[in-house]
């Protein structure tokens, strides 16, 4: 599905639309929603940054499993400016999270299952995977000790030393718990989140 908004290009996959669909036969379409609103919050963070350093997207697409900013200008921009556009996904999530918890701490809300999701998203980007926002900032950072081809190659080490520990914890999880897959599924979604994004750089 395809649509302009604001000079700007739109697609979503159908495979998401899908899943919107399954969602609302099992009836768990407030948490589909909860979440998708936690995502939107973040590339928000990401799409502010970039509209303030001047470099408005083309084209954004919007996929199961990310939603792709199209940035034609991030090799004209500074490692600081990128970095920055980078870190301020899972920022804007971090602060939302903030906000929501000192609202419940004074006045009570019932909106703190979406804070925690805010923090877990800001968590699970910060990984140092090279498909998350930590593995970019990784990136960007090693970019500038060394060449990109040695950077990608350190970036990806880190990621699967990173991916070990996340996938043991789960099972350890899964086999003292009720069946608890959520820490497995965090590793099952990282690994297709980098089968799907193909390994992209800045």
């Amino acid at each position: 599905m395809k649509f302009e908004l604001f000079n700007i290009k739109f697609s979503v996959s159908y495979t998401l639309l899908c899943l919107i669909a399954v969602c609302i036969i099992l009836d768990i379409f407030g948490g589909f929603v909860m979440c998708s609103f936690a995502v939107v919050i973040h590339e928000s963070g990401h799409l502010l940054m970039m509209l303030i350093f001047g470099s408005k997207p083309k084209k954004i697409s919007i996929s199961l499993f990310e939603i792709a900013i199209n940035d034609e200008s991030r090799q004209q921009r500074s490692d600081l400016q990128n970095f920055l556009i980078v870190f301020f996904g899972p920022f804007a999530n971090f602060i939302c999270f903030i906000i929501i918890f000192l609202i419940y701490l004074c006045i009570g809300t019932d909106l703190l299952k979406f804070a925690y999701v805010n923090l877990s998203l800001c968590l699970l980007n910060l990984l140092p995977v090279m498909s998350f926002d930590g593995g970019q900032l990784l990136y960007i950072l090693l970019s500038r000790r060394f060449t990109g081809h040695t950077a990608e190659k350190a970036v990806n080490i880190i990621t699967f030393i990173a991916l070990f520990p996340i996938a043991v914890l789960g099972f350890i999880i899964l086999f003292n718990s009720d069946y608890n897959f959520s820490l497995l599924f965090v590793c099952g979604y990282i690994i297709l989140s980098l089968v799907f994004k193909n390994n992209r750089y800045f």
